[in-house]
């Protein structure tokens, strides 16, 4: 009997807070929002959250303020949302290079994304592409696979970065290939193809957001895509699926996660909002013509992918022995 008054006590505790937090999600937002994105200005992640941005304010009628917060391989502004209130008012644009990759890469994090960042949804997929010189030589990914098996120390790649999502799929193609490859690390991908074009490196792996202008201007060409369907903006251009390597399947994957312990009412409510701005048809279409796959989806099915996506990247990064510290 005793331990039923215990019970009851502590639903009827439990009750104005639970009511508490589902009054408060339905005036949400009812302040500003702080959006911060761990890149500088200008990259495909800054364009992602200001062109979200701009509609969602229009959509809630509250101002959403773009704050960018480069550093740390993402580290600091990942572990200032970590650290911000509960409340929801304090959103970050997480790749998986922030939720996926650092946890396997970095001995020691200053924030623990599993614990301390709540996943809202998926923004949006940045498929990646494998892109050479004109002038390389390099006419196919055949000839990538030859000339790094015939290259005694080696096929030298470029990447806007280690432990970016660009390093990790060029890893991912050389582990499937068993080809010998070394990783020239770039800060940035516009570095990163800038040597590409000219021929100081033979290859990469980039974005579309990120060499759409390389690739229009003819400064680099594209052997293949990282993606399980052809892009409708390279539509010539072949998957490696479609090439026999249907494992190379490789995007940075952005999305927008807030502080842990944020009541699942708010989380939710934010999530109907976002995911409505990204399904605006203009939203959409600027989107896509930047070279940004939009996405959208619930809590639950952001968490579920990030769980598969850690699963097959850390045994790939263990695997290769890749340490960043």
């Amino acid at each position: 009997m005793r331990a039923l008054k215990k019970v009851m006590a502590a639903a009827l505790f439990a009750l104005p807070l639970a009511m508490a937090a589902s009054a408060n999600a339905a005036d949400y937002p009812d302040k500003q929002i702080r959006w911060l994105v761990p890149y500088p200005a200008g990259g495909g992640s800054d364009f992602l959250a200001r062109t979200i941005g701009d509609a969602l304010s229009k959509r809630v009628g509250q101002t959403v303020v773009i704050e960018n917060k480069p550093g740390g391989n993402t580290s600091i502004a990942a572990s200032d949302v970590a650290r911000a209130a509960p409340d929801g008012y304090t959103v970050l644009s997480a790749d998986n290079g922030t939720l996926v990759f650092n946890p396997a890469l970095y001995k020691k994090l200053s924030y623990d994304p599993k614990k301390e960042l709540a996943p809202v949804t998926l923004l949006g997929s940045f498929p990646m592409i494998m892109v050479t010189s004109p002038n390389s030589g390099l006419n196919s990914v055949k000839d990538v696979i030859e000339r790094a098996r015939s290259e005694p120390n080696g096929l030298n790649y470029a990447s806007a970065g280690a432990g970016s999502p660009h390093h990790l799929a060029m890893e991912l193609f050389k582990a499937e290939l068993k080809l010998n490859m070394v990783h020239i690390p770039y800060r940035g991908a516009a570095p990163s193809l800038t040597d590409v074009a000219g021929g100081q490196v033979p290859v990469m792996m980039v974005d579309l957001a990120a060499g759409a202008g390389f690739l229009k201007g003819g400064k680099v060409k594209a052997l293949a895509v990282a993606n399980p369907e052809r892009l409708p903006q390279l539509p010539d251009v072949p998957t490696f699926a479609e090439l026999g390597y249907p494992n190379v399947v490789a995007a940075a994957q952005v999305g927008m996660v807030t502080t842990a312990g944020t009541p699942k009412a708010t989380i939710d409510a934010l999530n109907k909002q976002v995911v409505a701005t990204l399904n605006e048809p203009a939203v959409h279409q600027r989107l896509v013509d930047f070279g940004i796959q939009p996405a959208g989806n619930t809590p639950e099915e952001y968490t579920a992918l990030l769980e598969k996506e850690t699963a097959r990247w850390h045994k790939l990064i263990g695997e290769l022995g890749i340490k960043l510290d």
